[in-house]
């Protein structure tokens, strides 16, 4: 049966959706448990969102004569794209250029390093509030940034950084996790 209460917009946690860890990192297995200290918020998100592309490719295989008679899974990627706008948060300069490649703080002088060394595989979560008050956490176990768009220098626009994280398959061959608990923690 249909039920309203099911629809849902999904806003970002206060304090940022997405954190970072290095692979390894004891990974949250539910909605509400605190993050540990290796965990390190990316702060603000473009107004745009999050989204997460997570749909199979798939070839007709045909028999003589062109009847299709079986479809075969290619691939199944799972994406994840947003929009990093803390331009001047160290932790966001790390997961666009890679951690050997960003030192110094804002107060101390910030160097970074653009270079062609491959990005760092790592942990991310992400975390958003959806209709009242319920919470959805998205862990992504082995996550890498794949492609990274145009930076834009203008006097009437953000500066981001547009990123897309690959969801790899963690050892049990998953790409990524999602954990939903209501706000009051009763049974629906």
């Amino acid at each position: 049966m249909s039920d309203v209460k099911n629809v849902s917009t999904a806003k970002p946690k206060v304090g940022g959706a997405v954190s970072v860890a290095p692979l390894g990192t004891t990974l949250p297995t539910d909605a509400t448990t605190a993050l540990s200290e290796e965990f390190k918020s990316l702060g603000y998100i473009s107004e745009d969102g999050m989204t997460n592309g997570n749909s199979p490719e798939s070839d007709n295989i045909k028999a003589w004569g062109g009847d299709i008679v079986t479809v075969v899974q290619t691939e199944k990627a799972d994406t994840f794209s947003f929009t990093l706008i803390e331009s001047m948060n160290v932790e966001v300069l790390k997961e666009v250029y890679g951690n050997d490649n960003v030192t110094g703080t804002s107060a101390t002088g910030i160097t970074i390093k653009a270079n062609a060394k491959e990005l760092e595989e790592h942990a991310l979560v992400v975390d958003v509030v959806l209709k009242g008050g319920t919470l959805k956490r998205i862990v992504i176990p082995n996550g890498k940034v794949s492609e990274i768009g145009e930076v834009t220098y203008k006097d009437d626009e953000v500066m981001g950084y547009e990123v897309t994280i690959a969801a790899l398959p963690d050892s049990n061959e998953n790409t990524h996790y999602e954990y939903i608990k209501n706000a009051t923690g009763g049974a629906e």
